[in-house]
């Protein structure tokens, strides 16, 4: 690999009939996340159309195949005064003219190439190819060299000894520039600016504001500055549109002009404060096109516009949980098929109505970040999700979108992609509705990917540190409350039944795709977490999308059947209350120790309990789902229920 800084190429070649355009500057890495990666061409000559072009990106490495991972249509764009295009993220500065997302370009050791063709020419995973090439540069960060690459663009006629050019280590601030003669240097990155010093010197133009959060009803300023005095009126149109936000959403000038001799302009923006419940939304400060002789600095910037109207569910947040306000949507019947069946039957019964081919359904990954916008949507404030590990709100607009995590939430699988064997494909990467989907079945474990019963918003840095830890390793970030466990716990039982090939085992089955622990510390959670409103209305919410449910959800009881203490019992879903009294009422787990959940209580309701021989041990008032603690020996009790002139007598069992 050649380490110094100056001759290390002679690629150069020219090509008849049409202006050459060639790779003038390079910068593959920065510090930190890549943020000010950029590629620069520049023509022969200035205001050069670019139409027929197309920059291509290959990757080098084994696994890569010396394949296109990007491709850039060039149509429609043309170099600037000084004969340069500069290709970059809207973190750049001065702003690119094509803007691609952040930390696109890969380190090295890869190759960017101009072709005259289409970027159709060049789907990804297409090989690299000497065909219609204009320019090529081979690049590396101390890296060994791509010799596939090398090979495939030295036999092109015109070149003499490609090599590979280092820009330097990781996270250096250098960039790879060429020389007039066609030769290479490394040095300080000089994005929209000749290598060698000359050219026209543009005016640069920056825009800014005070802060970039405001609430609804607030006004602010935006300050249009150049970094030299204006020749002439400098006109400016500005655009706020983005999104949701427009012309209704505030009041204010964005017509300005920049007086002759001056250097600034400013106009203040006032935020309309409706009484609509539309969600945060966020504006794009955009400057349009700019005249000959001028560039932005930067542009595009995003304020948010906090909306004061969200709302509150009525239930509870899982801190604060409620039973009993949510009703489950299952359809009537839904369970039926389970009555009378035992442990492996029961489980086959229950992935018969939860995989059903003729009923459930797929949806992309992409399509399950609008899922959780509405299934973890906060119970206190609707423009919020709630986190599962961190047990708290965050902006639904704070999805992240970049290589950072930091402030963000992102989708936490439950059961891990790496111990469950799925992973996404190039079509998951659509988000394209509750109207399109895939059918699926108990054996089609990458539809896992994208399953919403066990993917939950989270905080991405806390997505981070959990990693694929079995719960018993992982219990949550130290002095939260850890209400999250018994929805985890359900998440997973969902997922054993739910796939072929997928179980929940003891310990931590490390190397075992496809198995999960702990057992005895999920069905822990389960017992003392037991489902919320907050759970129940997600499972409603999924359902919508799916089709399906999570059955340990609406009955929490078919847990003990399949993984606990009632293993090899037969299921009947009225065992616990008399079918003609209280109907609607469940008491569990039964068998029970130190606790029981009275659920689904609608009106005032008395509990008494009692010794098999008369004696009342215990009472309680209550008019909605109550938790019971018991201090009792091992054996059998009753239980009456009294509402209105009603009254229901069921056994409990303690162990």
């Amino acid at each position: 690999m050649n380490k110094f800084l100056a001759l290390v190429c002679f690629g150069i070649f020219s090509v008849t009939g049409y202006s050459q355009v060639v790779i003038n500057e390079l910068d593959c890495d920065t510090p930190g996340v890549d943020t000010q990666e950029f590629v620069e061409l520049k023509s022969d000559t200035p205001n050069f159309p670019l139409d027929g072009y197309v920059v291509v990106m290959f990757n080098g490495s084994a696994s890569g195949g010396n394949t296109s991972y990007v491709a850039l249509d060039l149509d429609g764009y043309q170099t600037d005064i000084n004969g340069l295009l500069l290709i970059g993220s809207n973190s750049v500065s001065p702003v690119p003219q094509y803007l691609i997302s952040e930390n696109v370009i890969q380190n090295g050791a890869d190759a960017i190439a101009i072709y005259q063709a289409d970027d159709f020419d060049f789907l990804q995973g297409t090989l690299a190819t000497i065909e219609n090439l204009v320019d090529v540069l081979i690049y590396g960060t101390a890296d060994a060299d791509a010799t596939g690459l090398i090979d495939i663009f030295n036999d092109h006629p015109n070149f003499t000894t490609i090599q590979q050019i280092d820009e330097g280590p990781g996270n250096n601030t250098n960039s790879i520039q060429r020389n007039n003669d066609g030769t290479y240097f490394v040095a300080v990155p000089t994005p929209r600016q000749l290598n060698d010093g000359s050219g026209v010197v543009l005016n640069g133009v920056s825009v800014s504001v005070p802060q970039t959060q405001y609430n609804e009803g607030d006004s602010f300023t935006i300050t249009f500055t150049t970094e030299q005095p204006v020749t002439g009126d400098l006109d400016l149109v500005v655009s706020l549109d983005f999104g949701t936000f427009d012309s209704n959403d505030f009041t204010g000038t964005l017509a300005l002009t920049i007086p002759s001799g001056q250097n600034s302009i400013s106009t203040s923006i006032n935020l309309i404060d409706d009484s609509d419940d539309e969600g945060d939304e966020q504006l794009k400060i955009s400057m349009g096109t700019l005249p000959s002789g001028y560039l932005p600095l930067n542009n595009n910037l995003i304020v948010r516009v906090v909306d004061n109207d969200y709302t509150v569910a009525p239930f509870g947040t899982p801190l604060n949980p409620t039973f009993g306000v949510v009703s489950s949507t299952q359809p009537n019947g839904y369970y039926d098929s389970l009555d009378g069946l035992s442990d492996t039957s029961l489980k086959q019964a229950l992935q018969d109505i939860i995989a059903n081919p003729s009923i459930v359904r797929a949806q992309t990954y992409n399509d399950v970040t609008d899922i959780l916008k509405q299934a973890d949507q906060n119970p206190a404030n609707s423009n919020q999700v709630w986190l599962v590990y961190l047990e708290q709100g965050r902006a639904k607009l704070d999805f992240q979108t970049t290589a950072s995590n930091v402030g963000t939430w992102n989708r936490e699988h439950v059961f891990p992609r790496s111990r469950g064997g799925y992973d996404s494909i190039e079509a998951d990467e659509t988000a394209d509705g509750i109207d399109i989907f895939w059918t699926t079945n108990a054996d089609s474990l990458r539809h896992g990917n994208s399953d919403a019963h066990h993917i939950r918003a989270v905080d991405g840095p806390e997505n981070s540190a959990r990693g694929n830890l079995f719960y018993g390793q992982y219990t949550g970030p130290s002095g939260t409350a850890g209400m999250f466990r018994g929805d985890v716990a359900r998440s997973i039982f969902y997922m054993a039944v739910r796939y072929n090939g997928l179980e929940v085992v003891n310990g931590y089955p490390e190397g075992n795709v496809g198995q999960f622990g702990d057992l005895a510390t999920l069905l822990l959670w389960h017992q003392n977490d037991p489902p919320d409103d907050f759970e129940m209305n997600r499972n409603n919410v999924v359902y919508n999308w799916q089709f399906n449910r999570n059955p340990f959800i609406d009955e929490p009881e078919l847990v003990d059947y399949l993984w606990g203490d009632m293993v090899g019992q037969v299921w009947d879903a009225n065992l616990s209350i008399d079918d003609n009294l209280l109907s609607q009422i469940r008491i569990f787990p039964n068998p029970a120790s130190s606790y029981i959940h009275v659920r689904g209580v609608d009106a005032e309701t008395k509990i008494e309990l009692y010794t098999m021989e008369g004696k009342l041990i215990d009472e309680k008032h209550f008019n909605s789902d109550t938790r019971l603690e018991l201090h009792l020996s091992s054996g059998m009790y009753l239980v009456k229920l009294f509402r209105q002139d009603q009254v229901s007598v069921s056994k409990l069992i303690i162990k």
